[in-house]
């Protein structure tokens, strides 16, 4: 994949939080997306304490195969230098240079992306997945195993039951919090770039399977731990 530079790396963290909200106003929360052949998951992790990150990608055909399962198109891993501590709130300027390396390796382009990460559930409504759509002009999920900002009450019990992440004083829906399965402590799901989080719901829902997380970042995460 060819990517366009959207900005530079090499920022101190006053700087990188002025650029956050400025990138805030491009993400578009409505759906802007096409057809959709294949679905990409990433997953971002770290090795040598921290020193190294590492990011895989899986490329998934959509839809599935009448058995349920996934044919996975294209997969990579790339690996590089971490470039910025842990300070919360600016993970996506940690992780996201390795993730930009892996889809560059990709000769597959997806049409959708979903994120192990945040979306606009994020202080300021610019976290990895929206980050990530920006960067590669395409629609993104965030897919979180735990919250990050925003208020909530608990999801119903049953497979697909959520209710809204909500923020700040006017209580602005920032995402979801889905029961992906029964049991189970729920998903964060919130829309990244160029999906609404109705149709982000919908998505993550129909990439369900017998686990907790969709099959795309669920094969991401299987993938980057060698367990594939």
């Amino acid at each position: 994949m060819s990517l366009t530079p959207l900005h530079d790396w090499n920022l101190a963290p006053r700087e990188a939080i002025a650029l956050q909200r400025r990138l805030a106003g491009r993400v578009e929360r409505e759906d802007r997306l096409g057809p959709v052949r294949h679905i990409a998951g990433v997953d971002i992790g770290f090795e040598q304490r921290g020193e190294i990150t590492r990011a895989a990608v899986v490329v998934l055909a959509w839809p599935a195969q009448e058995s349920g399962e996934f044919e996975v198109v294209e997969r990579m891993v790339h690996r590089e230098p971490t470039r910025m501590p842990y300070i919360p709130g600016l993970l996506s300027f940690r992780e996201l240079p390795a993730a930009l390396g892996a889809f560059a390796k990709l000769t597959v382009r997806p049409e959708l992306v979903m994120v192990d990460g945040q979306g606009v559930a994020h202080p300021r409504r610019v976290g990895v997945a929206s980050h990530l759509g920006l960067w590669l002009d395409l629609p993104t999920i965030g897919v979180a195993k735990s919250r990050l900002c925003g208020r909530h009450g608990e999801p119903g019990p049953a497979r697909g039951d959520w209710t809204p992440l909500t923020d700040g004083p006017e209580d602005e829906v920032i995402g979801a919090v889905l029961r992906s399965r029964v049991g189970v402590k729920p998903l964060f799901v919130s829309s990244g770039h160029r999906v609404s989080l109705a149709t982000a719901l919908e998505w993550v829902t129909a990439c369900l399977r017998r686990t907790k997380l969709p099959e795309p970042t669920r094969l991401a995460d299987r993938f980057a731990s060698r367990r594939v």
